[in-house]
């Protein structure tokens, strides 16, 4: 069976360490798309350059300007490789009226996250959430001055408990955290590249601190931990400080076995506040 998230994340080798992929317009929110699906096109491109090596394990992506649906063009230069890790640059560009503009470019260290599986050592408590039917569907919800939620929200099933989403009808909860049940559509099992999505999937913290609106990632780090196991992902978002215009928003990623498989942390402009 063929899912729209392989089809709408899929590469093609061009040569010369090239790849075309095209952008879906699905993935659209604020004024450009996605970065959680952004930083999954470029995980599955860095899987198709270094064999062997298929796990995107730290990536770091920086944001330089705002993707927009249809053809685009990502290259790797792998920069080292040894025998169990490999580092690599990759960059995604779009051609804007004959014009090369860059819209992703990140340094990520790939490798094989079944070499040491079963060697897990950890302090982290996991993510406990009430059962997804009780909790809100995020195509129900839309932050207090909006009509509808961003059509990303049709790519993934996210359920959110119903005491984090106060800010829906004008009550956000001030804590600066949101967590949620996580699952692509289609019920497409999770794997590393949708751990790469997932990171960057909840609406931004600032909702629950009663800032409403698109706060466009600067900079985002993603650590793939462990493959994830069937089922759905919990997901939580936090931040501790806005400052300057911009706010920390840092992501644990479950799975259904109880493991911590995924952590990030990016830097976004917070919602402008008119």
């Amino acid at each position: 069976m063929t899912y729209a998230f392989d089809e709408q994340t899929a590469v093609v080798p061009l040569g010369d360490g090239a790849w075309s992929a095209d952008l879906h317009g699905g993935w659209t929110v604020g004024g450009g798309l996605n970065g959680g699906y952004l930083l999954a096109i470029l995980g599955r491109t860095l899987g198709e350059a270094l064999p062997g090596k298929p796990d995107p394990l730290s990536t770091s992506a920086y944001y330089v300007s705002a993707a927009s649906p249809g053809p685009a063009t990502v290259r790797v230069r792998v920069r080292r490789e040894g025998r169990a890790t490999a580092t690599a640059s990759v960059e995604l560009v779009q051609d804007v009226e004959g014009r090369e503009v860059v819209r992703v470019t990140a340094l990520a260290t790939c490798g094989d996250l079944g070499r040491a599986a079963g060697d897990v050592r950890t302090t982290a408590e996991p993510l406990v959430l009430p059962a997804p039917e009780d909790c809100v569907g995020a195509t129900d919800v839309a932050p207090e001055g909006t009509r509808t939620p961003p059509r990303l929200m049709s790519r993934f099933d996210l359920r959110i408990p119903r005491e984090q989403a106060g800010w829906a009808v004008g009550r956000p909860s001030g804590r600066g955290e949101i967590s949620a049940w996580f699952r692509l559509e289609g019920g497409r099992e999770p794997d590393v590249l949708a751990l790469l999505s997932a990171v960057d999937a909840l609406p931004p913290v600032t909702f629950c601190l009663g800032l409403p609106g698109w706060a466009p990632t600067l900079e985002l780090t993603a650590h793939v931990r462990a493959r994830p196991a069937p089922g759905w992902l919990r997901v939580r978002h936090a931040t501790r400080n806005l400052a300057g215009g911009m706010f920390e928003e840092d992501c644990e990623v479950w799975d259904s076995a109880d493991r911590l498989v995924a952590q990030s942390r990016q830097l976004a402009l917070a919602p402008r506040t008119s």
